[in-house]
């Protein structure tokens, strides 16, 4: 009996002991933690250049838009649009110009859903408009162009920005034919006009210090890209800078230290004179905006994208 019990005693103590040895080994390695994935969260719209996630194109919806702005970015909105409400049908897309200061002001006071714009936005117009949020749908190279008849073999930013200026007059200066120079440009407020003159008026001196040239009072101003086209393609000897998307036969497009401009050698980095398009909105997208800004940066909508200018993908 006595035997029985202590042989009892040795087994309990031996469980007990197992069961405090089990209980200090999960104290001191504890289970690992399960990886959880990340929380994927929709990105929102800041004042960078931003994306919607480009999700499955929607179908279905109904409603309307109004656009405005920058006449660079008016017919790559339009084309769009027009594929946008093929798969909408009960969509209305009304796109309208007036240059990208007229696309910031009208985002920014919310009489637009969307405005667009051919440039950067300035500091004093995020100031201005605190909640204007910027998604850059596409970008573009600016193309410097002679009339038909010109023929230059190259030209330098540095030599354009002189031409522009009005401290080059003829075009013997630059490798030419002995001819005057007549400059044309775009307006003030417009889009292409200052993409041009930060990324060529604008430059830095043997200090370093940033200085800018003004376009001469000379030049023949003009209202749009179409028009700065007609205008260099009829007027004898003159210049002009244009938007990618407007480049055709009409005009003689120069090469920039001997690079040609095209999509290519922009997103190969050889071509230096290059700018974003944007579409603004005041805060967050409507939901309908929302879902034309996705189907814009869908396949389907750089693929419209890339048959002119130059895709964000």
């Amino acid at each position: 009996m006595f035997r029985k019990n202590r042989s009892f005693l040795v087994l309990t103590g031996l469980l007990v002991l197992s069961l405090l040895a089990t209980a200090v080994g999960c104290q001191s390695a504890p289970a690992p933690t399960p990886t959880q994935e990340p929380t994927k969260v929709a990105p929102t719209a800041t004042k960078a250049a931003l994306e919607p996630t480009p999700t499955k194109v929607a179908t279905g919806l109904s409603g309307r838009l109004q656009l405005a702005g920058s006449t660079t970015v008016q017919p790559l909105a339009e084309e769009l649009a027009e594929a946008f409400m093929k798969l909408n049908p009960d969509v209305v897309i009304e796109i309208q110009g007036g240059g990208s200061s007229v696309g910031v002001t009208s985002a920014g006071e919310g009489t637009v859903d969307i405005g667009n714009a051919s440039r950067e936005i300035k500091s004093s117009e995020f100031e201005k408009f605190p909640n204007l949020q910027v998604f850059t749908i596409a970008y573009d190279g600016i193309a410097i162009v002679t009339h038909p008849d010109t023929q230059l073999a190259t030209l330098s930013v540095e030599q354009v920005r002189d031409i522009f200026a009005g401290d080059i007059t003829n075009f013997s200066q630059v490798g030419g034919p002995n001819a005057p120079i007549t400059v044309v440009s775009r307006e003030e407020g417009s889009g292409t006009r200052a993409a041009f003159e930060e990324l060529v008026m604008q430059y830095k001196d043997a200090a370093g210090e940033t200085q800018k040239k003004v376009i001469s009072e000379k030049a023949l101003l003009q209202q749009s890209n179409g028009q700065v086209r007609t205008t260099v393609s009829t007027t004898p000897n003159s210049i002009a800078y244009l938007s990618f998307g407007f480049l055709d036969d009409t005009t003689r497009p120069v090469p920039i230290d001997g690079v040609e401009p095209n999509v290519a050698n922009v997103k190969n980095g050889s071509y230096p004179i290059f700018r974003p398009l944007n579409m603004l909105t005041n805060g967050a997208p409507n939901d309908l905006a929302q879902a034309f800004l996705d189907y814009i940066l869908s396949d389907a909508g750089q693929a419209i994208v890339a048959e002119k200018y130059i895709t964000v993908k």
